[in-house]
């Protein structure tokens, strides 16, 4: 069962864990607004077919976020099934109070 985690939490394991892989699975255009620093885009629609590729290792730690929380339960579903072991759902950027960054010129 995927639990979901605060983003305090989320926040504590990327200040601590230089393993953790962020995870953002909003669309380009959304992920390009406004995201976390250092975080992967990989787009719900596209985890079955480019998971293995944009996140080979399946043991790592990954820390899933969207807008809502919503697509990042349905990524962490679909990496489970998948085969990934360790993947978090920390909510969405809605609620994330921490620093951002913006590719918007």
């Amino acid at each position: 069962m995927i639990e979901m985690m605060k983003p305090e939490e989320a926040k504590k394991i990327m200040d601590t864990n230089p393993e953790a892989i962020v995870l953002d699975v909003r669309e380009q255009e959304e992920y390009k607004e406004c995201h976390i620093p250092g975080s992967i885009l990989l787009p719900l629609n596209e985890i079955e077919e480019r998971a293995q590729e944009v996140i080979p290792n399946k043991e790592a730690l990954y820390l899933v976020h969207c807008r809502s929380g919503q697509r990042a339960m349905a990524a962490c579903r679909k990496l489970t099934n998948l085969g990934y072991q360790d993947v978090h759902n920390f909510g969405g950027m809605m609620q994330w109070p921490y620093e951002t960054v913006s590719e918007n010129v």
